[in-house]
């Protein structure tokens, strides 16, 4: 018979851990949490100091029965969930259902799953830590009462279904406002000068940089007619050849939103999909015939490693790269006011388990994740890279343009890994011609062209979870399911991969900003998480924030009971006839923005999306015209509308041309990097 319990959240985790204790422990999986606020009412007691009303999840009784069976036969249980605040949570319910006294030692924590941690944890357990289960129980309760408070106004007076959450209407908020931002913007002309110059065979670019070395805007055609005008010739003198020597530091071992950017950058993940493969790899895989974590615990906003981790890392890149490539000093981590460094950052268990010995063992997704985490650690701990750069200024009768070029001198941690960018610039250019100050060079050609500034860009859910990040709204276990949230509800949808929102979600911010204008309000919000990290630092009392927080609240929500007009979203004429029963079909908003439904309802059931004509004519049929559509995943494609008569897809946009090489059809090819009209018959292809 076995002498102890142990129980975690899942059965990955118990699968790889009862491997590490042996036969003397038997371990199960709660399956998450057993206890939870009830579904079909507030459950918090107002009048009684927000005291919780706590019941078993439905479903949950047969497994908390047979976790019960177990916990009698047994000398001892510990309870091992995750080492964050819902993990301490979920403990802390078991504690309480099992009948475990919390201020034993019950509790055992670790942040990650190898052998030797699993047996070191275990030599410390410790009690329940009730400052990190009060932290947890203050955001549920709060978040209880700003959904369960304000969702039956909005019911009442916009449609039922509606719900408002107190980070996901921040986020809502910055997505809104955003779409606003570019509504209003106005572009702005200007110009640049693009000049190719020849030196001795080689050519290199140069743009105009402004008069007399001043630095000038050229913002008409007037002004840049006036700059041609004051070249004479096209042979340039070289005014001044600077050359520098320009080191660059690695980015730091990746935290939970770090590492939900990078993803979504390089390997094109969603948040909640990077989470997801994260856990997997964090609670155990199948290693030949062992099981092992190859990850650290996934939810920090730490980027410290040990220096166990350190050593160890440092040790494989000096035998794998050289002493060359070890920096001179160790690099420490960089905290942030809103850092609570509870974890380390998410690292490799070892950096010796490399990620191409690794791959057999992997699906796909998971190896391209488990490599970027890998990358991101090595990389870290590794020497500057080195770059030697140049600006050259090239001047004609006062006219200057600027020639800047670097090359790689010494890669350092460049040679494994390289951070990616939002904005997708070229990473380096290479160096200029070896130019020397005073000397002649010849411009082949000087070609103006016109530009117009750009609105600010939608977000992806990397740049909302940056912003959000560094307003310091939610933690790193929120991102993920705040954003899922906003789309679950119709209020934002995603259009190549950014946020739009709906006009539901405009209506329901509208209504929050008016009357809840401390829910959406991104200071206040930031202060709330700034008091729940005081509470699990045990200087605040739990009480007492939510009873601060709920005496405005309250007056607010009197306030919209009274004075909320409803709002009647009225259905538009579609201008067709229900093919089914020949009534009107009118235009609705649901989750996923307007739809076209037979006004006959609920007798005649037909919907139909709203596609959106692109101009072109099929190319397939030549009788219908293609339209915009989208997959089950959102996707968008392109097709004929007389589908199913007609069978033609393309992902990619057609143009209204043909292609001047073979007649075929023209499609905007798009990439991460740019945008590229091509044929979708041969390889004709146009400068993107």
């Amino acid at each position: 018979m076995e002498d102890y319990l142990v129980i975690v959240e899942s059965p990955a985790k118990a699968k790889t851990i009862k491997k590490y204790l042996g036969k003397k422990y038997e371990v199960k999986a709660s399956m998450g949490h057993v206890r939870d606020l009830p579904r079909s009412q507030i459950g918090v007691d107002v009048e009684q100091h927000f005291q919780p009303k706590y019941i078993t999840i439905r479903g949950k009784g047969p497994i908390l029965k047979e976790l019960k069976d177990a916990a009698k036969k047994v000398k001892k249980v510990y309870l091992a969930a995750d080492p964050d605040r819902e993990g301490e949570a979920i403990a802390w319910h078991l504690a309480h259902s099992l009948n475990i006294d919390q201020d034993s030692d019950c509790r055992v924590v670790f942040n990650e799953i190898t052998k030797d941690a699993i047996k070191d944890a275990f030599k410390h357990p410790r009690p329940i830590n009730m400052h990190l289960v009060d932290a947890q129980q203050a955001r549920r309760i709060l978040d209880r009462l700003v959904g369960y408070k304000i969702s039956p106004i909005l019911w009442k007076k916009v449609k039922k279904g509606l719900s408002a959450g107190r980070v996901q209407s921040v986020a809502l908020r910055l997505i809104v406002e955003r779409e606003q931002e570019i509504q209003q913007f106005k572009p702005e002309e200007y110009w640049k000068i693009k000049s190719l110059f020849n030196e001795k065979g080689e050519t290199f670019e140069a743009f105009f940089y402004g008069k007399d070395n001043k630095k000038m805007e050229l913002k008409n055609e007037q002004e840049v007619n006036q700059i041609l005008g004051q070249i004479k010739g096209d042979t340039f003198t070289v005014a001044s050849v600077q050359k520098k020597e320009r080191r660059r530091n690695p980015a730091l071992p990746f935290t939970t939103s770090s590492l939900q950017q990078e993803a979504a950058r390089k390997l094109n993940f969603r948040a909640r999909k990077t989470m997801m493969i994260a856990q997997q790899l964090y609670e155990g895989i199948e290693i030949g015939k062992e099981t092992i974590g190859l990850i650290t615990y996934m939810r920090t906003d730490s980027t410290r490693i040990s220096d166990t981790a350190v050593e160890e890392t440092q040790k494989y890149i000096e035998q794998n790269f050289g002493k060359n490539y070890l920096p001179n000093k160790k690099r420490t981590a960089k905290q942030t006011k809103n850092t609570q460094d509870a974890h380390e950052a998410i690292r490799p268990t070892s950096s010796f388990r490399e990620p191409k010995e690794m791959k057999k063992y992997l699906s796909r997704d998971h190896y391209r994740l488990y490599k970027l985490i890998w990358e991101r650690l090595v990389a870290s701990q590794m020497a500057p890279a080195v770059m030697d750069t140049m600006s050259v200024d090239l001047n004609n009768n006062g006219v200057v343009f600027r020639a800047t070029g670097s090359a790689i001198k010494f890669p350092g941690f460049m040679k494994v890994y390289v951070e990616g960018t939002d904005d997708n610039k070229a990473e380096e250019n290479a160096l200029l011609p070896d130019l020397k100050e005073n000397s002649e060079v010849k411009a082949e050609s000087i070609e103006p062209s016109q530009h117009f500034t750009q609105p600010p860009p939608r977000y992806t859910e990397a740049r909302l979870v940056k912003t959000m990040e560094e307003l310091g709204i939610g933690r790193p276990s929120t991102y993920a399911p705040t954003l899922d949230t906003i789309q679950k509800r119709g209020y934002v949808k995603l259009e190549e991969r950014k946020f739009v929102p709906t006009e539901l979600g405009t209506i329901v911010l509208e209504l929050i900003t008016e009357f809840f204008s401390e829910i959406v309000d991104v200071d206040f919000t930031a202060k709330m998480e700034n008091d729940l990290d005081a509470i699990e630092e045990g200087k605040q009392n739990w009480i007492k924030i939510i009873d601060d927080f709920y005496e405005g609240f309250e007056k607010s929500l009197k306030k919209a009971e009274e004075q909320m007009k409803e709002v009647e979203i009225k259905d538009e004429p579609a201008g067709e006839n229900c093919e089914k029963c020949g009534h009107e079909m009118v235009i609705k908003i649901g989750r996923f923005g307007k739809f076209m439904a037979c006004s006959n309802f609920p007798e005649c059931r037909n919907t139909k999306p709203i596609l959106k004509d692109i101009g072109v004519k099929c190319p397939s049929c030549q009788k219908g015209n293609i339209v915009e559509r989208k997959s089950k995943k959102g996707r968008i494609f392109y097709g004929c509308d007389r589908y199913p008569e007609c069978e033609f897809l393309s992902w990619d946009k057609p143009i209204n041309r043909k292609c001047p090489k073979c007649n075929g059809m023209l499609v905007e090819k798009k990439t991460k990097k740019k945008t590229q009209v091509v044929c979708s018959s041969c390889d004709y292809a146009e400068e993107g």
